[in-house]
């Protein structure tokens, strides 16, 4: 008998759980999944509702990071993709571990502004590390057209039209480098959430857009406030997310339009 709850959309493109990711993730079929997006809590006691994310030990931390990051990489698809997200403390660890399970093509650093960051004696932490794995290096989506930035090299040419004397900068468009700067989500943006650590829509757009095409499922074992899923069903792709706390639940059944439309898998055998 399943111990958590399952909510989903008519379309049946979006599923909510509601229980431990451990046991949800013990429940889907292997090789399902094309993209998954893992932001787990980082073990650093910052509190989410009612849960407080402090484990006893680092050791048992990361033996929990295992557990669920063996399940994400049975539930990827061959071409499938694995964004995990984690502390700077944390990910050389889960760096080495994956290692040895998929190919690491990019470790990537979301850095941001400053003004939450109030160090006084240590220079304070403003950026959070992604790592980007697949299971195959010759065959996964990397859709580098949807996700171009405008490059400014600095150079500049003379104008083919003689008339205008004044140089211009040469733009061109390229694939965004590692480091990545999107703005943290604060209170009294449009899309906050009553959350202490989501992320924003921003950089899952440009994740969901690289790394999926339409109508790919989208996972996200620690969904939060269900941004990832908004995202992908903004960008048409389907979506399951998992969550513990059910104050989280209701934010991800409001953002995904899910309203009665749901069964308890506890009461099903």
């Amino acid at each position: 008998m399943d111990n958590f709850k399952i909510f989903q959309s008519q379309s049946g493109e979006h599923t909510i759980f509601h229980g431990d990711a451990l046991d949800i993730l013990a429940s889907l079929p292997n090789e399902s999944i094309d993209l998954i997006f893992a932001d787990p809590p980082y073990n650093i006691g910052k509190k989410y509702a009612s849960f407080v994310d402090k484990w006893p030990s680092d050791e048992e931390y990361l033996e929990w990071c295992q557990k669920w990051l063996l399940a994400c990489i049975a539930l990827l698809k061959p071409h499938g993709s694995l964004y995990v997200m984690a502390s700077t403390q944390s990910m050389p660890f889960l760096d080495i571990f994956l290692r040895n399970k998929l190919e690491i093509l990019s470790r990537i650093v979301w850095y941001y502004d400053s003004s939450g960051v109030q160090a006084q004696k240590y220079f304070g932490s403003l950026y959070e590390p992604i790592l980007h794995c697949v299971k195959d290096a010759d065959n996964y989506v990397f859709n580098t057209s949807d996700i171009l930035v405008e490059a400014k090299t600095g150079a500049q040419r003379q104008l083919i039209d003689y008339r205008k004397a004044v140089p211009t900068v040469y733009n061109s468009q390229k694939v965004p480098g590692n480091v990545w700067y999107f703005p943290r989500v604060r209170y009294r943006m449009s899309e906050y959430e009553k959350h202490p650590t989501q992320k924003p829509e921003a950089l899952l757009e440009r994740i969901i857009a690289a790394s999926s095409n339409t109508g790919d499922v989208v996972l996200d074992p620690f969904s939060g406030t269900f941004t990832t899923c908004a995202v992908a069903q903004k960008l048409g792709r389907r979506s399951m997310g998992i969550e513990l706390e059910e104050e989280y639940i209701k934010i991800g059944l409001r953002r995904l339009n899910i309203l009665s439309n749901y069964k308890d898998s506890s009461q099903q055998s």
